[in-house]
């Protein structure tokens, strides 16, 4: 069974974007420290949340899930 990190993937694409996490957060209404436990791995994203994750880093949601 294949092990899924979404939070790597939302760091990695994140930064290829050049965007803060402060920025990344204000962009989709959230607080840099909710994207700050993503990438950490404390919690994840509300899966509603993917969608506009993958418009924002200008990938698709099965990016996420590769």
């Amino acid at each position: 069974m294949k092990t899924v990190i979404i939070s790597t993937i939302i760091r990695d694409y994140r930064r290829r974007c050049k965007l803060t996490q402060a920025q990344f957060g204000d962009a989709i209404g959230v607080s840099p420290q909710a994207i700050s436990k993503w990438e950490r791995q404390e919690c994840y994203p509300d899966i509603t949340f993917l969608p506009v994750l993958a418009d924002m880093l200008g990938c698709t949601v099965n990016d996420f899930f590769a």
